[in-house]
């Protein structure tokens, strides 16, 4: 297994095996995702027209099994500023963790910890004294959440994150068992670096 860092024009080689990973574990609950590549490797260009972005990518041999993203706050969807509108957090010192990803069988070993810890160290050599990261918000009764689903919430307040009271995004997709896309809520959570 093998951890890598990438940044500037490497990141541009990975972003379809970022988009892959993406496609199949956003699937699964809680985000219940049914995308296509062609949105998904649009959506990643952020981070490939970003001098200030880190994808952090988990190898198998050649197989990318993992991936977590980051870049500046500023640098993403207005829908994020809106949710801010109102706070005290001053978004141009805040990085975003965008999508961490990893295939079911490589989860438990502390590759979570470790995508937090290169975004985190990457947001604070670029200056940055704030970190975020938003998580769609469902029903605890919702009938396709899994009987054994173990929420993150303990993993991202053992790191030191707070959930942000009313500081929330809505985005759209289509879930996997719905035939339109719908909004969803995604909370926001923060950390001081």
């Amino acid at each position: 297994m093998r951890v890598k860092t990438l940044t500037g024009p490497d990141i541009a080689d990975a972003l379809d095996d970022v988009a892959r990973l993406r496609l199949a574990v956003f699937r699964d609950w809680p985000y219940l995702y049914e995308g296509d590549f062609t949105y998904e490797r649009r959506y990643l260009e952020v981070y490939e027209q970003s001098n200030r972005a880190v994808v952090v990518a988990l190898y198998d041999g050649d197989w990318m099994v993992g991936a977590a993203t980051a870049a500046p706050l500023t640098e993403h969807a207005d829908a994020f500023f809106e949710a801010f509108a109102g706070t005290t957090i001053n978004i141009d010192t805040c990085f975003y963790c965008g999508e961490s990803v990893l295939l079911p069988r490589f989860r438990g070993q502390g590759y979570g910890h470790a995508f937090f810890d290169v975004r985190e160290g990457h947001a604070l050599a670029k200056g940055y004294r704030q970190m975020c990261f938003a998580s769609v918000v469902r029903p605890p009764d919702h009938p396709l959440k899994p009987a054994a689903y173990r929420s993150l919430e303990p993993f991202w307040e053992g790191r030191g994150y707070t959930r942000m009271p009313g500081v929330i995004a809505h985005f759209p997709w289509k879930d996997v068992d719905q035939p339109v896309e719908t909004d969803k809520p995604l909370q926001f959570w923060i950390k001081d670096l």
